[in-house]
């Protein structure tokens, strides 16, 4: 008998196209009977693309990166692959793109699990009730309008109004609180993603946070990816029982991508020109926010997406969609914003689905009135404004309180303060300590009163993080360490 020789071939399966037509980034292709919608297919040069929709015998594909050429009659390739990524730990510190590739100059990442871009939410019989605290460090936010892990907190407000702030400020309030945070930058100036990151290396925000980049430069195809892309990497991390923070900033120019994108696959127009499906592709991605059950990871995932509104108009097709699919907005106030009273939230038309479940109670006895108080406070300045004598005690008294509060929740930017912190701000506004003192002095206690507590009684912090309530035998020690911080500053 004849030597036996083992042959290995390797096949490469895959169905065969050609483009028809290149409009900008979007291609029309023929010869791909196989394809579904949200696949990845390749073109002959290398390059990639998205299947987005068909048309008769046609295949829509949105191209994915700039650099792509593309000529009538070249061959397009479906392997039958939907689109999936790596994702990973080795991501923790790294700047992506949209297509989980690095752009920081830090090397290659060798992230070895492959997830799907686009993937199911999970069903809400794998999910818990969201109660857990996620501390912000904005004292407006975790006293009046608080956040769990796993909700959907809508930033909501016109440009320049610090709606990017308070997201970026929840990220630097996470060190040290085993948060993973995902800060994804869709169609901003390339100048503002530097300061971004130039923060975050000062604070040393990066060792547990992830930055997607999208910005203006980049392709439509990339911009369009960006906010699945963030929530895939953040349910990683979730499956893994982690608890994560995704900043989207923002969705208004995700859905001015779709919008493009839509008009170009001539889609018919709706209200305000946008799709009749602009609503399902926001849906589909807020829903993946949430917290799931021990059994399957119980991780939880937390999304902070921001959205610009045109003079104030919340009653716009993109704002009244996002509202309508996340557990609350915070409303950002440009008249609030100018004079001076930073971050520019507004109490009236701010709201948490989830209430105050989600705070400590400590936090839920000494903030129960706080929005009333300040509510009031408003109305009672604007009539004083029409009358400024006549006054009687009480209302001087709310004013001299309004004062107060406002002197507190206004905060520097990019300096968020721990919740023990704002206790100890809330317990000496409900002593009466801070009624009439100059704006001046109370920013002096604001500023003097964590070291001085840290000084002479360095186990209360501790022991207030620990309880996160107040026993009497707690109490009597706080309220003694803020009188002595006043009557030694007599």
């Amino acid at each position: 008998m004849g030597d036996k020789t083992n042959i290995t071939t390797n096949f490469d399966v895959r169905e065969v196209g050609s483009v028809k037509s290149v409009r900008k980034f979007l291609v029309t292709a023929s010869g791909l009977p196989s394809c579904i919608n949200g696949q990845l297919v390749e073109f002959q040069n290398g390059g990639r693309g998205l299947v987005l929709g068909f048309k008769e015998d046609e295949v829509q594909i949105l191209v994915l990166g700039l650099n792509v050429t593309l000529r009538s009659g070249d061959e397009v390739y479906n392997r039958g692959q939907s689109l999936y990524f790596s994702a990973g730990e080795e991501f923790l510190g790294r700047v992506v793109n949209s297509l989980c590739e690095p752009v920081d100059s830090l090397g290659p990442i060798d992230a070895k699990e492959i997830t799907p871009v686009f993937a199911e939410a999970m069903g809400v019989l794998d999910r818990v009730p969201v109660e857990k605290t996620l501390e912000t460090g904005t004292l407006a936010l975790d006293a009046v309008i608080p956040i769990a892990k796993g909700q959907r907190q809508l930033l909501i407000g016109d440009r320049l109004t610090g709606k990017s702030t308070v997201g970026i400020d929840a990220i630097i309030n996470q060190k040290g609180k085993d948060v993973i945070c995902i800060y994804c930058c869709i169609g901003k100036a390339y100048s503002s993603l530097v300061k971004v990151l130039n923060l975050f290396r000062e604070k040393n925000v990066m060792p547990y946070s992830i930055v997607v980049s999208a910005v203006s430069s980049t392709s439509v195809g990339e911009q369009y990816l960006a906010p699945y892309v963030a929530a895939m990497l953040g349910e990683y991390f979730m499956k893994k029982g982690r608890d994560v923070l995704v900043v989207f900033d923002d969705l208004t120019k995700h859905a001015w991508i779709y919008r493009q994108i839509s008009l170009l696959l001539e889609r018919a127009p709706g209200r305000e020109a946008y799709p009749g499906d602009i609503f399902y592709i926001h849906s589909q991605l807020v829903e993946r926010a949430g917290y799931l059950k021990p059994e399957i990871g119980g991780g939880s995932m937390t999304f902070f997406p921001i959205i610009e509104t045109l003079q104030g108009d919340m009653t716009g097709y993109i704002p009244t969609n996002i509202i309508s699919m996340t557990d609350g907005q915070i409303y950002f106030n440009t008249a609030l914003f100018y004079k001076g009273i930073k971050p520019a939230i507004d109490f009236g038309l701010s709201v948490s689905r989830i209430g105050n479940k989600a705070q400590w109670p400590i936090m839920r006895k000494l903030s129960k009135n706080l929005r009333l108080d300040y509510l009031r406070y408003q109305e009672l300045l604007q009539m004083t404004r029409l009358r400024a004598t006549g006054l009687s005690q009480q209302a001087k008294e709310r004013l001299k309180r309004g004062e107060a509060i406002t002197q507190l929740i206004v905060q520097d930017k990019n300096n968020p303060v721990s919740t023990e912190t704002q206790i100890v701000y809330l317990y000496t506004l409900g002593l009466g300590l801070l009624d009439g003192l100059p704006p001046q002095e109370i920013k002096k206690f604001k500023e003097e009163i964590y070291e001085f507590i840290q000084t002479e009684y360095p186990t209360l912090f501790s022991e207030i993080r620990s309880f996160k309530d107040l026993s009497d035998v707690h109490g009597q020690r706080l309220e003694g360490a803020i009188k002595a911080y006043f009557n030694a500053k007599k």
